[in-house]
């Protein structure tokens, strides 16, 4: 008798303790699914706390029933039994409920791990999306930078070929009005050019006729 009160009460307290834990624990799947939430962070570190603390109840109520089915059933009164019974049917409804509830945790923390992911990998595509666009547009500006620069040194080059162009312009002004001012330097030119002919031809007649006396005395 005084083992089975024993037994009976362990069952009943260890019962308690394991509905508390569980109801504890059950509860994580409606926080650990809110992803920003601060609470569900902290819940999601103690999750495997709560599981494995609900499992060792578990276990010492497996215990404490199997001590009461080895009881001796001639020296129990049909209470004591019909007990001992309630005690084993709670413990697999309990049994099932904690399968069950640690499946439905294991769902949520999976979803979330997987939301967590996928706004990982938008948050990277999103980065290096922003990443490419400022690389492009960094290229853009240095291609409008690179054409600014060209435009300048063509503008520059411009501005000096129109410069030479009026020195030189200025150049030939004056030179024409030096020889319009000196008309006698035009004839001047006239007859340097006239006696270089002349000698020129000189030059030629008295080659030819030396070459002709050479070639007669050749013959």
């Amino acid at each position: 008798m005084s083992s089975y009160e024993q037994l009976h009460r362990q069952c009943r307290t260890l019962e308690n303790l394991f509905d508390t834990k569980l109801n504890s624990y059950s509860q994580l799947v409606s926080v650990i699914s809110r992803p920003d939430d601060v609470e569900a962070g902290g819940s999601r570190e103690r999750w495997k706390d709560l599981e494995m603390e609900a499992g060792e109840l578990l276990e010492k109520l497996e215990e404490s029933n199997e001590q009461l089915n080895n009881l001796d059933p001639e020296t129990l009164s049909l209470s004591m039994l019909r007990a001992i019974q309630r005690h084993r049917e709670l413990f697999q409804d309990n049994s099932r409920e904690f399968k069950r509830t640690r499946a439905s945790v294991q769902n949520a923390l999976d979803q979330v791990n997987l939301l967590s992911g996928v706004r990982n990998d938008i948050d990277a595509y999103k980065s290096s999306a922003a990443d490419s666009l400022l690389a492009e547009r960094g290229g853009i500006d240095s291609s409008h930078r690179m054409t600014d620069d060209l435009l300048s040194q063509a503008y520059d080059t411009r501005a000096d070929l129109a410069r030479q162009r009026s020195t030189l312009s200025g150049i030939n002004t004056r030179i024409t009005n030096i020889l319009n001012t000196m008309p006698g330097i035009n004839n001047l030119v006239s007859m340097i050019k006239s006696r270089r002919r002349r000698d020129s031809i000189i030059i030629g007649v008295v080659v030819g006729v030396c070459v002709l006396v050479i070639l007669s005395y050749l013959w």
